[in-house]
Order: C-alpha cells, then sequence, then structure tokens
C-alpha cells in the first residue's frame, strides 16, 4: 500500500511539473532591469535577463545576466561569462569576482542582503553576458528529465547554440569583438566552446560570429597535470618539508593521485597531514572548515552570519544564497515561477568534488590541452592567469600544459604592475595569429578575480585593448 502511495505520489509531481511548464511562458523572454532588492535607487548601467531556449527542441531554457559597458558598449569587447562547478550559477562571479555589485556585509542583516556596486567589475571595459550553464547551473533548466543530462562537451555545443540565438536578437552587438571567459572548471569547457565557435565560422553557420579569443582564470585544463602539481607547488611554498617532498618524489614517481606502493601511500599520509588544514583556495587564509569543503556548495542557512572574529571567507556565499532565494528578487530578475524549487550557488546534482560523473553531468573531457593545441592553429588570442596562492589548481601545473602547447616563446618571465606595484608576472608565447598571455596575480587565490579585483580588471582592460600587461 505505501509503495503503491509513493508511486501515485511521485506521477502527481510529474504531472504538476508538466502544467506547471506548460503554463509558464517558456519561449524567449528578457526583460530590462532597473530596480533591484537591496540596491537602492535605479542602477546606474544597463541590466537585462532573460532565458533563452535551446537544444533540439528547445527543451533547455538557459538563463543568463547581461550587464552593458559602462564605457562604450557599441565598440567594447562582448564577453561571455561561464562559471567553474561545473554547474555554479553566474552569480557567483556578478557578485564576487567579475559582476557590478558587491554585497555590503557590514549593512545586511536578517534576511536581506544589501548591495553596493564594485568599483572593479569587468563591465567597466567590456560588455558581459553572465550565463548559468550548463543546464541545472542557477535559473536554468531542463523541461524533460533527458535534456537535464549533459556532459563537457554537450554543455559546450549548448553555449554555441544559446550564442547564436542571443546575438540573432541583439544584432546591434554581432560586430563586437567576442571572447569567451571564465575561472576554475571553465577550463575544461571554455577551449571546446571556442573551437566549437571557429568551427561554426568556418561552416558557414549563421550568425557568423565575431570571435577574437578566450581568457580562463585558474584554470582546470588537465587532471593529470593540475592535480600533480599540488605537491612540487606545496613543497615551493614551504607547506611540505624538503625530505618528505624528495622521498614522495622517488617513491610516488611523481604520479601523487594514483599510489601505487605503500611507500608512496606512506608519504601521501605525511603530506595529508601537513596539508589537511591548509585553505587549498587561498594558502593564506583560514581554513574554516576542509581542504575541498571551503568553497564547495552552500548548506541552506535561514539568516545573515554575524560578523566573525575570525574571518571565513565561505561565510560570504550566504549572501548570495539568501539573495537569490527571496521571491521578490526572483520577480524582479524575471524567473519563471515555479520551475526551480531552490537556488543553489552550485548544482549539487553536477557538482562532485572527486570529478566523477553524476546522475546528471558527465566529465567526458579529461584533457583539455588537445583543444587548446587546436586553437594554436586560428587566428585567436589567450589569456591564462593564475592566483600564485592558489593550492587548488597551482600555477606551476598551468605552466606546464602551456609549455607543452609547443608555441614560442615572445617575452620572458617579468613583473607587470598596478598604481606602481608588482602585480603579478607574465610572459607571451605565439604561433603565426595565435598568440597566449599568461600572468600569475600576486597574492590571489582561487579564483584570482575575487581576492584581487583591482589588479585583474587593470589586467584584463589591458589585454582586451591589445596592450601590454
Amino acid at each position: 500500500m505505501a509503495e503503491t502511495f509513493s508511486v501515485l505520489f511521485s506521477l502527481s509531481c510529474v504531472n504538476l511539473l508538466i502544467v506547471l511548464l506548460l503554463s509558464c511562458n517558456c519561449v524567449d523572454s528578457r526583460s530590462i532591469i532597473r530596480k533591484l532588492p537591496g540596491f537602492d535607487g535605479l542602477l546606474p548601467f544597463k541590466l537585462e535577463t532573460g532565458y533563452t531556449e535551446i537544444g533540439e527542441n528547445d527543451e533547455i531554457e538557459l538563463f543568463y545576466y547581461f550587464v552593458e559597458s559602462e564605457r562604450n558598449p557599441r565598440e567594447d569587447p562582448l564577453v561571455v561569462w561561464i562559471a567553474g562547478g561545473p554547474g555554479c550559477s553566474a552569480l557567483r562571479a556578478f557578485f564576487y569576482e567579475i559582476g557590478p555589485f558587491n554585497f555590503d556585509y557590514t549593512r545586511s542583516r536578517g534576511k536581506k542582503p544589501v548591495l553596493e556596486l564594485n568599483p572593479f567589475s569587468w563591465t567597466k571595459v567590456s560588455n558581459v553576458i553572465y550565463l548559468d550553464t550548463p543546464v541545472g547551473a542557477g535559473f536554468s533548466y531542463a523541461k524533460t528529465s533527458d535534456a537535464s543530462k549533459t556532459s563537457d562537451t554537450l554543455s559546450s555545443k549548448h553555449v554555441y547554440h544559446f550564442l547564436r540565438k542571443w546575438l540573432t536578437d541583439h544584432p546591434r552587438f554581432m560586430s563586437n569583438p567576442l571572447y569567451i571567459a571564465g575561472v576554475s572548471y571553465s577550463g575544461v569547457v571554455i577551449p571546446i566552446i571556442t573551437q566549437e565557435i571557429y568551427n561554426g565560422n568556418k561552416a558557414g553557420n549563421k550568425p557568423q560570429v565575431n570571435i577574437k579569443g578566450y581568457m580562463i582564470g585558474n584554470p582546470l585544463t588537465d587532471r593529470n597535470i593540475d592535480f600533480n602539481s599540488r605537491i612540487p607547488y606545496a613543497n615551493r611554498m614551504a607547506l611540505l618539508s624538503g625530505p618528505l617532498y624528495e622521498s614522495i618524489k622517488g617513491n610516488c614517481l611523481d604520479d601523487y593521485m594514483n599510489p601505487e606502493n605503500a611507500l608512496c601511500a606512506r608519504d601521501l599520509t605525511g603530506v595529508d597531514e601537513c596539508l589537511g588544514l591548509i585553505n587549498g583556495y587561498h594558502i593564506l587564509e583560514p581554513s574554516c572548515g576542509s581542504f575541498e569543503s571551503t568553497r564547495g556548495p552552500n548548506s541552506n542557512p535561514l539568516r545573515l552570519p554575524q560578523l566573525p572574529k575570525q574571518h571565513c571567507r565561505g561565510d560570504n556565499y550566504v549572501y548570495n544564497f539568501l539573495w537569490a532565494n527571496d521571491k521578490d528578487v526572483q520577480r524582479a530578475l524575471g524567473i519563471h515561477q515555479g520551475i526551480i524549487k531552490e537556488y543553489e550557488e552550485c548544482n549539487t546534482d553536477h557538482y562532485s568534488i572527486g570529478k566523477n560523473d553524476t546522475n546528471t553531468y558527465s566529465y567526458n573531457v579529461a584533457s583539455s590541452v588537445s583543444y587548446h593545441i587546436n586553437l594554436t592553429q586560428k587566428n585567436c588570442r589567450a589569456l591564462i592567469f593564475s592566483g600564485d596562492h592558489d593550492l587548488v589548481i597551482p600555477y606551476i601545473g598551468t605552466e606546464r600544459w602551456i609549455h607543452s602547447l609547443n608555441i614560442t616563446l615572445q617575452s620572458r618571465w617579468a613583473p607587470w604592475f598596478v598604481n606602481s606595484e608588482v602585480a603579478g608576472y607574465r610572459t607571451t608565447f605565439s604561433r603565426d595569429d595565435y598568440s597566449l598571455t599568461f600572468a600569475t596575480v600576486k597574492g590571489a587565490g582561487h579564483a584570482a578575480p575575487e581576492y584581487k579585483p583591482a589588479e585583474c580588471l587593470a589586467m584584463v582592460d589591458r589585454w582586451l585593448a591589445h596592450y601590454p600587461l
């Protein structure tokens, strides 16, 4: 009897969802947003939000936030921002990394986060589409259970499909130089998306996209290279002793992810003891939890935290959760009501710390290096940047795969500056019409714009303008 009731209840829920999907206005839709809860007065920039239907049968609704450049929207580049995760919302970048707002922590109380303008938003120098991708991230959703299942390669095709439809609906941005950008796990998909666009242009797809290149911060690119770089990086930063490092190098044969003998496993136990309480996202900040949990999906808090005596960056993400789950906020943004039960910063159905396949996401690209190599044959620019205090994706691993592209060194490792201070170090490479700039951001973690916003804005402004960093 209980089993019969359970089946009937499940069927009722499915039927209710179908009714909701049919009753809502689930077509390409967009709204100009002039006011937002938490911000006093009219927005001082142009914000558009909307859904775009994609997929063979328009069974996927991708949600986006579009902010026009505050400088010269007609001529400034168009940047499509892909969050990490995979499955993390674009609001992470919108509030904590490169977006026009920050949360005002001192004035926020109870359940009402207060917004303040971010003086270092990348919208100061570019038009930015903050895209909730893959399907299931943020406020994006699928109309069928099959459509909710995606992968590295499929979600990349979805972004290309979205972009073509979006440009068709926004023809005045057709001629703006386009860059695909993002951080962390987006390092896997951004080269795939960029290649999709170049290949689509070559195949004569309409509209033709004015693609110029891509930008990736703290990028996961090759699991083997990136994850195995953590131990050498920890040794460089004095988190591991010289004798332990030499022992583990010999016993593990430079493969620290798959211990194949007892001596390697013993040394890895010593590594865990040394690094277990280190905040991998920024090695100088308090751990406030386990290595990986600092930036994992949020729990569901009911109120904003009190300002702690010890700064724990993870507490800041509560503000995003509460703001995005406010019904007034969702109505202001034009969110399809009754579809998303509860906003999550990162979709727990997609986001797997171990990067194993989930019920809705297939990690089917273990390395995107081959896509970078393909792009070296294009008329294409790349900016790769890393926070030099990031233990999750250390910069030395990024350096290693860049050198594996076998492109010519153009300028040696040298400092770059902001306000007459060293902001990091940079080097450049090229092959024919392809160029790549690799930069570190001094003192930044994972991801760099969250920790060093002024420096990252200066970096991207110069690079987009084709100036030296």
